[in-house]
C-alpha cells in the first residue's frame, strides 16, 4: 500500500468518530431505524434533511427523547464524548399534529420531559423509551392513539400521482405535513444523494449529469448550502456526517429537474 493511500485511511478514520448503524422498517409511518455512539468530543456536520424524526440521548448517566424537524441548511454542531443515540425517522409526510414539522425545522427541537429513568411524559402519560430493535411496537402505540399521523397527499405528491386537490391546496398538504416546501424538498434529497454517489466513488462530472444539475458550479453550491462542503470535500470524506443513508429507490422521482 502506498503512503499516499495510507495517509488517505487514517484521514478518514480520524473523521469517522460517530459510527452509524441502520435498519430498514415494514411499518408505513417508518423510513429508517438508526442507531449510534461516539468515541470522543468533536465537530460533526449535521446535513440538510427532510425527514420528522425522535431521537433517544443517552448520555452522562441521562436518557432523554427529542423531536426534530427538517433541516434546511448544512450546521456545524459538537459532539459529546461516549453517547449513544437511537433515532426513528419517519417517512415524508408522518408528523404529530402537536408538534408541526415547520415548528420544530431547522434545530428548534423538543425535548419531551422525563418521568422516570426509563420513561418520558406525552399527552400525560409516561411512556417507556424505545429501543433499536422495538421502535415499531412504539409507533403503532402512538399511532393507534392518534399522536401521530401521516398525510397521504405527500406521499402522492413524491410519487407524482394525478393530484385529486388543486396545485394550491396539495402545496399547503405538503408543507404543513413535511414542514418545507416541495421544490425545498426536492432540492435537499438531490443533494443527500449526490453526495452518497460522490461518497461511492461515482465522479463529480458524472453526479451533475445523472442527478440533473446545470453544471459543476451549480452541484457545489448546492452541496455546500446542504451537506456544507464541496464535492471533493465530500469524496475525500474528511469531515463527520450526521446520519446519512443512500436514497435509491425515490430518487428518481425527486432528483429530475
Amino acid at each position: 500500500m502506498t503512503a499516499k493511500a495510507n495517509s488517505k485511511e487514517a484521514t478518514q478514520g480520524k473523521a469517522e468518530f460517530i459510527h452509524f448503524e441502520n435498519r430498514d422498517s415494514d411499518h408505513p409511518f417508518v423510513e429508517k431505524v438508526w442507531r449510534c455512539h461516539s468515541d470522543r468530543a468533536d465537530t460533526f456536520l449535521s446535513v440538510a434533511a427532510n425527514n420528522f424524526e425522535m431521537a433517544i440521548t443517552r448520555l452522562g448517566g441521562e436518557t432523554f427523547l427529542t423531536l426534530r424537524g427538517p433541516e434546511t441548511t448544512a450546521t456545524v454542531f459538537d459532539c459529546p464524548a461516549e453517547g449513544e443515540w437511537i433515532g426513528i425517522r419517519f417517512k415524508a409526510g408522518t408528523f404529530m399534529p402537536r408538534f408541526l414539522p415547520g415548528n420544530l425545522r431547522d434545530h428548534k427541537d423538543v425535548t419531551l420531559p422525563a418521568a422516570t429513568g426509563h420513561s418520558f411524559w406525552l399527552n400525560g402519560s409516561a411512556l417507556e423509551y424505545p429501543d433499536f430493535d422495538n421502535a415499531e411496537v412504539f409507533v403503532r402505540r402512538l399511532a393507534h392513539s392518534g399522536i401521530l399521523s401521516r398525510d397521504p397527499v405527500v406521499a402522492d405528491t413524491l410519487l407524482r400521482r394525478p393530484p385529486e386537490l388543486s396545485l394550491r391546496s396539495m402545496q399547503r398538504h405538503f408543507l404543513r405535513s413535511t414542514g418545507v416546501s416541495y421544490a425545498a424538498f426536492r432540492q435537499i434529497e438531490r443533494a443527500r444523494h449526490a453526495t452518497t454517489l460522490l461518497r461511492d466513488g461515482v465522479s463529480i462530472l458524472d453526479v451533475v449529469s445523472r442527478l440533473g444539475y446545470f453544471d459543476q458550479a451549480h452541484l457545489t453550491r448546492s452541496l455546500k448550502r446542504f451537506i456544507g462542503e464541496t464535492p471533493t470535500k465530500i469524496m475525500q470524506r474528511q469531515k463527520q456526517l450526521s446520519f446519512l443513508y443512500k436514497t435509491i429507490s425515490s430518487a428518481e422521482t425527486i432528483v429530475l429537474p
